[in-house]
């Protein structure tokens, strides 16, 4: 991807840690990622089924870019795995379409939702190989609790039996691990942009979305510890062959990993978090402060406008009485007034 022009990078690459086989990286891009949802959506939703489809791209040295799928109609009976079923023949009507609308997209191999590897995967490779001469096989998972990378590539290889008591060795087909990685050209990142903005909650916080995500890849690390333990508790058990490459990998991680038992680095990780702890207990002191001011400032405030209310009233009030007096004044010398008029009258 970062040798073809307009290609953004948008996840980590998984190494699978195998130096045997075919050097292939796999580039998954988002259109297939939401055709393999949809896929799996309109056909095996809440269902133990998994669907299978056709992934269409470029090859271009070493390198298999796939960037657009269609859907192959395929069932496999459950209690009897030798028995399947897939529709070449859709499969031939559907490739011959999409090369009408982009001849540069070829197939380049072919996807199932897994999650894991089965038997009747080998035999869909050698249907797919009638179409293309190394078909990359990439199992997208569609469970929405997995937090890692959606999508694991594999490529077949023959492999000899290395049963030593077998008179004659068969060469059969197995698959090997091979890089993958999510990546998407630029109108396509602008298109999961808007995707994600209506997925995400505009009312979570900045830091909550950042503790999620820590939380998010602290969980993943756990799972990757646990299957390393997992494979080395089987190959001291004898249980599987042990693979230098991997126990190399195994060997470089744990190389990187900090000597915590160092006194300068035990203490200047103290000194860091003794400063973190300190700038939260300022903090928080200076908020209580600014609540206890912002409160003592509502009491005064309160106070200032009931005292306003009460001499508006008292002021209402005094308004009142002194236009009752005045009514009464007034009256009285009506009354006054009228008494000599009304004497005047008498014979």
């Amino acid at each position: 991807m970062a040798g073809r022009e307009g290609a953004i990078t948008v996840s980590d690459k998984v190494e699978s840690g195998e130096t045997d086989g075919p050097q292939v990286t796999v580039v998954v891009h988002p259109l297939v990622l939401l055709s393999t949802v949809d896929h799996y959506t309109r056909v095996a939703k809440d269902t133990k089924k998994r669907v299978v489809g056709v992934l269409l791209g470029t090859r271009s040295r070493g390198s298999v870019d796939v960037t657009n799928s269609f859907a192959v109609p395929f069932e496999e009976d459950a209690k009897n795995n030798s028995i399947w079923y897939l529709d070449h023949n859709y499969l031939e009507t559907m490739y011959r379409m999409y090369k009408k609308v982009n001849a540069r997209e070829i197939i380049v191999g072919f996807y199932s939702t897994g999650p894991k590897i089965k038997e009747n995967d080998i035999k869909i490779d050698e249907l797919v190989r009638a179409y293309c001469p190394q078909p990359v096989f990439v199992i997208i998972d569609v469970r929405p609790e997995n937090e890692a990378i959606p999508t694991t590539a594999y490529v077949s290889v023959e492999e000899v039996e290395s049963d030593s008591k077998a008179a004659r060795k068969e060469i059969r087909r197995t698959f090997k691990h091979v890089s993958s990685m999510i990546g998407a050209y630029e109108a396509e990142e602008v298109g999961v942009e808007h995707l994600l903005r209506d997925v995400n909650d505009p009312t979570v916080s900045t830091l909550a979305s950042q503790i999620k995500h820590k939380m998010t890849g602290l969980t993943a690390l756990r799972s990757r510890l646990a299957e390393m333990k997992a494979y080395l508790e089987a190959v001291v058990a004898e249980k599987i062959p042990a693979n230098n490459q991997i126990l190399y990998n195994c060997q470089a991680i744990f190389n990187l990993m900090p000597n915590l038992n160092q006194d300068a680095l035990v203490e200047s990780m103290l000194v860091k978090t003794n400063d973190y702890h300190l700038a939260v207990y300022c903090a928080s002191l200076v908020r209580c402060i600014i609540a206890l001011h912002e409160l003592v400032n509502n009491k005064i405030q309160n106070k200032r406008l009931e005292e306003e209310e009460e001499a508006k009233a008292e002021e209402s009030k005094k308004d009142d009485e002194k236009k009752e007096e005045d009514k009464k004044e007034g009256s009285d010398k009506d009354k006054e007034a009228e008494a000599p008029a009304s004497a005047a009258k008498k014979p």
